[in-house]
């Protein structure tokens, strides 16, 4: 008989689409219509998304192009608002049963995959990455729109466990490059992202040789105080670091100057 094999980024998968799921079977019909952190899409539009993503990567054909819109400004988001935008004539349980649909093909295709399949390199947003990563990045990508519909709905939760360790993971090596390379912070600068609530952790970066690195930290030359919320809201640039600031969501100690151009900074995804 074969090896038997399980991947483990399936079954993250599975969770998060699980838990999408159960908050859209929540919604009321005038939650689906509530506008989201996502410029110009509501929690439906949201979702349309996802589901766009999903039939994608299952290789359906991509929707006619939807009208120009002033939220969508790259190759990228042109594919993805003809997806969302085929959709937004539609109830919300209507998008919701075509999610659980799309989603359920996903697994099975992917319970369908050797070994090989997922040490496969290939295309990604992050790049060239086996294909075992480029689930990764979709298990962060879709927790953070499950975050999306539940900051705009005000239902919170799915905030802790593997899937939510993930994605503030992923989100959390990135400060590396914001600190060191967007943020252009000196060399040797020092900087502690204290997360608290659920999930919390505490992150190190030090720019050495340039570069900004992960590093346990002694004594910073600057703290950034947050919870982990904000912190993946401000990462996804889901708020700007001055409103952030503005509305006390963020403490500094140290160089304030160097913990603004950070928090300005701190938006890396697409």
């Amino acid at each position: 008989m074969g090896e038997s094999f399980e991947e483990p980024v399936v079954g993250l998968l599975a969770e998060e689409w699980e838990a999408i799921c159960g908050l859209g079977g929540q919604l009321t019909d005038e939650e689906w219509d509530l506008p989201s952190e996502c410029p110009g899409w509501t929690v439906r539009d949201v979702l349309s998304h996802m589901v766009g993503t999903e039939r994608s990567l299952l290789g359906d054909p991509q929707p006619p192009a939807a009208p120009e819109a002033p939220h969508v400004r790259n190759p990228v988001g042109t594919m993805n608002e003809a997806w969302v935008a085929e959709r937004r004539g539609r109830p919300g349980s209507e998008v919701l049963a075509e999610f659980e649909a799309v989603t359920r093909r996903r697994i099975e295709e992917l319970a369908g995959f050797g070994r090989e399949r997922f040490e496969q390199v290939g295309p990604s947003p992050v790049g060239q990455v086996p294909y075992r990563e480029f689930m990764a990045v979709r298990v962060m990508d879709c927790w953070v729109h499950e975050q999306d519909m539940r900051v705009a709905t005000g239902r919170p939760g799915h905030s802790e466990g593997p899937v939510a360790d993930l994605a503030l993971g992923r989100i959390a090596s990135a400060m590396g490059f914001v600190v060191g390379k967007k943020a252009a912070a000196p060399e040797g600068t020092t900087v502690r992202f204290s997360l608290s609530g659920p999930s919390a952790r505490e992150l190190g970066v030090a720019v050495r040789d340039g570069r900004g690195r992960a590093e346990e930290l002694s004594e910073p030359t600057l703290t950034l105080e947050m919870d982990t919320e904000v912190f993946w809201r401000l990462g996804c640039g889901r708020v700007s670091g001055e409103a952030a600031l503005d509305a006390g969501l963020v403490g500094m100690g140290g160089d304030e100057d160097l913990g603004r151009r950070i928090l300005r900074n701190m938006a890396f995804m697409i």
